[in-house]
């Protein structure tokens, strides 16, 4: 697949971003944690991955397209976070208290565990299945994993075992 070109003046409101919030995460922390590795190569519709060993950052090229500086102010601190997290802390669940602390105390935002932005342009081709109580839509992945006779999911309310919605 590939990915759309990121123009350089989102690259460098990126960069910008980054580096003003892991100054102040330096300062605060008393610290001297390197800058990451950025590449806009996240795909779906997640905004963006922390890959802590490699101390890198995975930007979602399309929704930083459409959505601009609003996306960098809240995508790059929220994975900035998760590396500080795991450099500061060690290995510690994704978003519990002290992602939350590192968000709020030291970055100074609020600590949202998910992005709210639209990504209709950017989400997989969904399959419906029912069960008594509603209709669901399985990704491609999970709807091949029934087919194949891998995988069977469960409706979270009523319980059933989700059924390929005939049509």
């Amino acid at each position: 697949m590939n990915m759309p070109r990121v123009p350089i003046t989102l690259q460098q409101a990126v960069m910008r971003c980054l580096r003003d919030k892991l100054q102040q995460a330096n300062q605060r922390l008393d610290a001297q944690y390197p800058e990451p590795k950025i590449t806009y190569r996240q795909r779906g519709t997640s905004a963006g991955t922390a890959w802590l060993k490699e101390w890198e950052i995975r930007i979602n090229p399309v929704l930083l397209a459409e959505n601009g500086q609003p996306f960098i102010e809240e995508v790059v601190p929220h994975e900035l976070a998760h590396l500080l997290v795991y450099r500061h802390f060690g290995n510690v669940a994704p978003h519990g208290r002290e992602w939350q602390w590192m968000m709020g105390e030291i970055l100074e935002l609020a600590p949202r565990r998910t992005h709210r932005f639209a990504v209709a342009s950017v989400a997989g081709k969904t399959f419906p299945y029912t069960c008594r109580c509603q209709t669901h839509q399985l990704t491609l992945r999970r709807h091949n994993r029934v087919v194949r006779g891998e995988s069977e999911y469960r409706c979270r309310h009523c319980g059933d075992i989700l059924q390929r919605q005939k049509g």
